[in-house]
């Protein structure tokens, strides 16, 4: 999931004053530390309640139970398959993409769709709508995310982090106005991303050969099953009734057209590489190695990529 946009309350500071006082100067007065003790412990209950509505169709779909056993390192390849295990290692992530051949074929495929389409549609929505709409946009996408997030954090164990994101969830959808505004990063409620994918690889699954799917783009076998997981569990959709409603479709297409503008920086940088789909594949393996490796609690330095939007 991507992060929301760096700044999105810079530009508002006239429509956030309450009694003379700004959201920032309340999350840093004398009340502070105890309005964030309260969110939390409001994200807590919002959290777990999360995990029982969704743990159901998680373990239908998943096949692991709602709280699930301690971390388990993967296994060591045996020194007959050492050539084949460095793919499956996220601690220095290679590129095992069986298919190559194929997957050629579909990223000429989607790029082709791209410069015909989905590029177009994009330019037109950039020039149409103004930065701070988009960013606006953006954190309404985001905002939605946040209840996917606090699940597969509680499901990772991380119980503070499923807090903080049923905390930020709350507070953006009231005084956020249905997310348009990251009032809770005022509340020194900080943003992070959590998916199924990154869920699995905590609990030592690897990552599995790389693929490019048609429409979608890169993933791996992994990160693959971890996205449908995701869409089957996702509170929001459950409680909306899914991707075949007004909502789940609009929501749908809102997310993927701020997807793609968010990422048209890298897009376009991609026609000055020497192999597109080598760098699009790097940039990926990378990318979701580093989010295991936050879950997993590993250090680890990475460059930003363009394709990943900074926060609201």
């Amino acid at each position: 999931m991507e992060r929301p946009l760096d700044g999105c309350l810079s530009d508002e500071d006239s429509a956030r004053r309450v009694s003379g006082k700004t959201w920032v100067d309340v999350a840093h007065g004398p009340e502070s530390r105890t309005s964030r003790r309260r969110l939390r412990r409001l994200g807590v209950m919002i959290a777990a309640t999360l995990v029982t509505v969704a743990s159901p169709a998680l373990a239908a779909a998943a096949g692991v139970e709602a709280q699930p056993p301690p971390p388990v390192a993967p296994a060591p390849a045996p020194a007959s398959a050492s050539d084949m295990a460095a793919p499956f290692d996220d601690e220095a992530p290679a590129q095992y993409d069986p298919w190559q051949g194929l997957n050629r074929r579909i990223f000429a495929f989607n790029m082709g769709l791209d410069r015909l389409v989905l590029g177009p549609v994009t330019h037109a929505y950039i020039r149409v709508a103004p930065l701070p709409i988009r960013r606006r946009i953006g954190a309404v996408v985001y905002n939605l995310g946040e209840p996917r997030t606090a699940l597969n954090d509680a499901v990772q164990g991380h119980g503070r982090r499923a807090a903080t994101s049923a905390s930020r969830f709350v507070v953006n959808s009231t005084i956020g106005l249905l997310g348009l505004f990251d009032v809770g990063a005022d509340f020194g409620l900080a943003a992070h991303s959590a998916d199924f994918g990154q869920t699995l690889g905590r609990y030592g699954t690897r990552p599995g050969p790389y693929l490019y799917v048609p429409l979608v783009g890169p993933l791996d076998l992994r990160d693959g099953f971890g996205r449908i997981v995701d869409l089957l569990t996702d509170p929001v959709s459950l409680l909306a009734g899914g991707m075949t409603t007004t909502f789940g479709a609009t929501r749908t297409g809102v997310s993927q057209l701020d997807r793609r503008a968010n990422g048209d920086g890298a897009i376009r940088a991609l026609d000055d590489a020497t192999d597109p789909y080598v760098t699009t594949r790097s940039a990926y393996t990378q990318n979701r190695a580093f989010m295991v490796q936050s879950a997993s609690g590993k250090a680890a330095t990475l460059p930003d990529f363009d394709a990943t939007p900074a926060k609201p």
